[in-house]
């Protein structure tokens, strides 16, 4: 969430607000944006509008996204003069972006995306934009530096789980710069990172069943991926010889090709 001026801040712990109050951070994320007349930016979380406020200076139009409804009249009367402001009140990991974008500015192929996440939501949000992602550009999203930390762990490093793969397997994943706690109002206790994610085009990684097996591979991150594995793929031993893994290996240690090759010889199995 952004807040700008020096009004009242309305933070909401439910919601998971924290407001970005610091201008060098509101123009280093909206520099990473990269707005220019004539993009369409969906803004989740707009809180106040210090980062909108900066979008639409730019030239761009902005599609806000915000749940809570008492900061929804206030980005109305402020933003929607310049006649490239729309503000919906919704649940953006529920949210349909290609409709919203259609709906709102038609014509517009794909749509650059802006959003700073709380914890709670962060697995959720990024599992639906891999989903949408066909609508967006790219997408600059600051979340909790945990989360970051995650999502951007390489192969054989411990932080590697479920959601990094699952975004690996939907966007090309740049880490950019960290915002500390004061950054913000009312100050959190931790660190947050912003982080570029740039669409993948569709792949094996997007189907449902693809996401089932990543989901049971790190069950149990301390057991081996054939252990994980086994009681829900009776064959799983003759897949990973199949796609040249080590059954003795655990999940965190394998790269997206592997799970690629391992997802392709579990349905060539499973075909037989």
């Amino acid at each position: 969430m952004s807040e700008a001026g020096d009004r009242p801040l309305r933070a909401k712990r439910s919601l998971g607000q924290n407001f970005l109050v610091d201008p060098n951070y509101v123009r280093k994320i909206i520099a990473a944006v990269r707005p220019v007349a004539g993009d369409v930016v969906v803004e989740i979380g707009p809180g106040r509008g210090a980062l909108t406020e900066g979008l639409l200076e730019s030239g761009a139009a902005v599609i806000a996204i915000e749940l809570d409804r008492e900061l929804v009249p206030e980005l109305q009367l402020r933003f929607a003069p310049t006649g490239r402001f729309k503000v919906v009140e919704a649940d953006a990991s529920e949210a349909d972006l290609r409709v919203l974008i259609d709906t709102h500015f038609p014509g517009t192929p794909r749509a650059k995306l802006v959003a700073n996440l709380p914890y709670y939501i962060s697995t959720a949000i990024l599992q639906h934009l891999a989903a949408e992602r066909h609508c967006l550009l790219e997408l600059v999203l600051m979340f909790q530096r945990e989360v970051v930390d995650r999502i951007t762990a390489p192969a054989g490093n411990s932080e590697r789980g479920f959601l990094t793969v699952i975004v690996e397997g939907a966007f090309v994943v740049e880490r950019l710069f960290d915002v500390p706690p004061e950054a913000f109002r009312p100050r959190p206790k931790i660190w947050s990172s912003v982080v570029r994610l740039v669409p993948k085009p569709e792949s094996l990684a997007d189907e449902p069943a693809f996401r089932s097996l990543i989901s049971a591979a790190f069950a149990q991150k301390r057991k081996t991926i054939a252990n994980n594995l086994k009681s829900v793929y009776p064959d799983i031993a003759t897949a990973l010889a199949a796609a040249g893994v080590d059954a003795k290996r655990r999940a965190e240690t394998l790269e997206l090709a592997e799970w690629l090759r391992l997802y392709t010889a579990l349905c060539s199995s499973a075909e037989q």
